[in-house]
């Protein structure tokens, strides 16, 4: 099973817009992802099925049994992010958000009354959609473990789509931990950018982070026409890194209108739809991609 990830240096430069039309015009048997696990968008246009939801439990949280404590005060006083209070009626307790887990609380209490507990930081969810398996993730306010968090995501749909021809993996904006935990095990990138100085910016760097791992690299340029000066230049610096530019989408209201709707742009007619459809093209051919 083929493995293609689309992602972007930054936010906003339409790539789950991009992914939800390769989802809709790729041929063969195909399962999802979406690892943007902080703001998990594919969904919206793919018209999900729930099917599960699966608990997912990130890094431990310290947890003061009240019967156990004689309120000394220690944890409070070693506690370096805050994160250990009293309440009105003066017990002490620990705000999740806050607590790193780093066990110094634990460590210190001569009573033995803080461990270090399981804590719930999302939820993994299974769905079905017309295209095929979807799996994607609700990340809970304020939580860490993203990284691990798409690893799972990755690990649930590889699972969900055994014997298909083609995962596709919406992927995190950036260069951090989330992106790393993508690129890694798959066969190919999509990275969709803007013209624009920050964009160009953070494809320059998403290009060095994703250069380290053995995977085909292919550029999408997303309103292309907004600003020819820029969208140039992007395609200087691909041609400098030996990255084909597969498509360069047009501006075009139809996508807005196909996400206020819900649905994939290849839905509607317009400039957009029918480079998306070449993009799709060119993507299969580059990927050899002929489904089984």
């Amino acid at each position: 099973m083929l493995q293609v990830a689309v992602l972007s240096g930054k936010g906003g430069t339409g790539k789950t817009v991009v992914t939800a039309a390769l989802a809709d015009i790729l041929p063969g048997r195909k399962g999802f992802a979406d690892c943007d696990v902080e703001a998990a968008n594919l969904a919206l246009l793919l018209s999900p099925r729930e099917k599960r939801r699966i608990p997912f439990y990130g890094m431990k949280k310290a947890e003061i049994r009240e019967e156990a404590c004689v309120s000394c005060g220690l944890c409070k006083a070693a506690c370096r992010f805050h994160a250990i209070n009293q309440d009105n009626g003066g017990a002490y307790r620990v705000d999740p958000i806050r607590c790193e887990g780093c066990a110094v609380c634990r460590d210190i209490c001569p009573e033995r009354a803080v461990s270090l507990v399981e804590h719930q930081d999302g939820e993994i969810i299974l769905a079905d959609t017309e295209q095929g398996p979807l799996v994607y993730a609700e990340l809970h306010p304020g939580s860490g473990n993203s990284g691990l968090l798409v690893h799972e995501v990755k690990k649930a749909a590889q699972k969900e789509s055994e014997g298909r021809d083609l995962l596709l993996i919406d992927g995190p904006p950036g260069i951090g931990c989330p992106v790393i935990s993508t690129l890694s095990g798959i066969n190919a990138a999509v990275l969709v950018t803007e013209p624009g100085i920050a964009a160009l910016h953070d494809l320059r760097r998403l290009v060095t982070v994703s250069s380290g791992f053995s995977l085909s690299h292919w550029v999408v340029i997303n309103r292309a026409d907004l600003h020819p000066g820029y969208t140039k230049e992007i395609e200087q610096f691909c041609a400098e890194k030996g990255i084909p530019v597969i498509g360069k989408i047009p501006f075009d209201p139809a996508v807005i209108e196909a996400v206020r709707i819900g649905v994939p742009v290849t839905r509607r007619k317009g400039a957009a739809s029918t480079e998306l459809r070449i993009i799709g093209t060119r993507l299969a051919e580059g990927l050899s991609y002929v489904p089984g």
